[in-house]
């Protein structure tokens, strides 16, 4: 699968896309993504935790460039749909704003009539939207300090993203 964006592409009628300040659910993302004729709905959710490489976190504060990233969650949508045509539904919200220890950051869910597409392509998602879209995570650390991660480091590491 590629992401291209070449062309504007419209997100789906059953899709759902979203990115927002307030708190995500995993039963609003399980019902968005919910189909008649699924088999199976798989469900990534990311969050903050309390460390990075051994250092302690207290926050994440992420943000994002919202008209992009919403064209690359419809991308994604759409090239899923490319290589595996019987997926019924995607969901990806993503938070910016503070967030602490254990809050949501991300959640990705698509249903499929069967399985091991619905982890194939919520795999893809959440792989391609850490890669692709414009949102940005700051770590704010025990100490006091912060820093921004560097979008490199998930070229080379899935630890850092």
């Amino acid at each position: 699968m590629t992401t291209t964006l070449s062309s504007a592409v419209k997100p789906r009628a059953e899709d759902s896309f979203a990115i927002t300040f307030a708190p995500l659910s995993l039963e609003e993302i399980y019902t968005k993504s919910d189909d008649p004729g699924n088999g199976a709905v798989v469900v990534m959710s990311g969050m903050v935790r309390n460390q990075t490489d051994g250092k302690p976190v207290i926050a994440l504060e992420y943000q994002a460039y919202e008209p992009m990233a919403l064209r690359i969650f419809y991308q994604i949508a759409a090239d899923i749909r490319l290589s595996m045509s019987d997926v019924n539904r995607v969901a990806i919200h993503h938070r910016v704003g503070r967030l602490r220890v254990g809050e949501i950051s991300v959640l990705v869910a698509v249903g499929c009539p069967h399985r091991s597409e619905a982890f194939t392509a919520c795999q893809y998602a959440i792989d391609t939207l850490k890669h692709n879209a414009p949102i940005w995570k700051k770590e704010h650390w025990q100490d006091g300090s912060s820093s921004w991660v560097n979008i490199g480091a998930c070229e080379t590491s899935q630890e850092n993203c």
